[in-house]
This record gives C-alpha cells, sequence and structure tokens, in this order.
C-alpha cells in the first residue's frame, strides 16, 4: 500500500514530464501578478501577525465544523440513553482545549496587533 501511495504520484509526475510540450520562452519564467506587470521585487518583509491571525482562523473554523454536526445531533444522542454527562463531556473537553489555546494565544500576543505611528486611526485624525 505504501509502495502505492508513493509510487502512483511519483509515476504520474514522470508520465507528465516525458508526455507534456516543452515551449521555453521568457514570459513563462516571469512573476504573474493578476494580468498586470510586475512591480518591485518579490521578496519583501510582512509582518508575521497575519499568519497567527490566519493560523487562528483556521482552527476556530475547524472547530465551528466540528461543533455544528454535535449540535444537531445531540437531542438525539440524550434520547438514545446515555446521561447528559456522557453526551456532553466530550464537547466541554473539545472546547476546553481550544479555549486554553486561544488563551495562551491572546497572552503571547498572536491576538493585538503592532500598532505604528503610520498605521494607528488615532494619530491620522490629530493631523
Amino acid at each position: 500500500m505504501a509502495l502505492i501511495g508513493v509510487g502512483l504520484p511519483i509515476g504520474m509526475i514522470t508520465l507528465s514530464s516525458l508526455l507534456r510540450p516543452s515551449v521555453p520562452e521568457d514570459g513563462k519564467r516571469q512573476t504573474y501578478e493578476s494580468g498586470e506587470i510586475p512591480t518591485g521585487g518579490t521578496r519583501f518583509r510582512f509582518n508575521v501577525q497575519y499568519y497567527m491571525v490566519a493560523l487562528l482562523f483556521v482552527i476556530f473554523d475547524v472547530e465551528t465544523a466540528f461543533i455544528f454536526p454535535w449540535v444537531v445531533t445531540y437531542r438525539d444522542a440524550l434520547e438514545g440513553g446515555p446521561s447528559v454527562v456522557a453526551v456532553l463531556a466530550p464537547m466541554l473537553a473539545f472546547l476546553g482545549i481550544l479555549i486554553v489555546g486561544l488563551v495562551w494565544a491572546w497572552r503571547n500576543g498572536a491576538v493585538s496587533w503592532a500598532r505604528s505611528e503610520t498605521t494607528d486611526w488615532r494619530s491620522t485624525q490629530n493631523q
């Protein structure tokens, strides 16, 4: 199974590289920016907090994807016979772990934006 899992993609990539037409030209090697002529370099620094906020969004978006089906089946699970604690405890543990993660991220500054004079709206109102 592992040989198929590794060999199939490698075989497909190899076969594709052998069968595709090769027409090298300079236009294909340029950076593409939505049909616009590229301006500036492609290497620049950006605030790492964009990454942190995106990561937290994904985590809590997945949380919603897990909570919604659980909420829909909650009443049916209670009618099936198990106790409230048996049905509610796993979801409370799941939410507890996520809340601990959010508190940790909040305390480490992952959800607070770094402010500067050029981006602070209060400093632009005084001008």
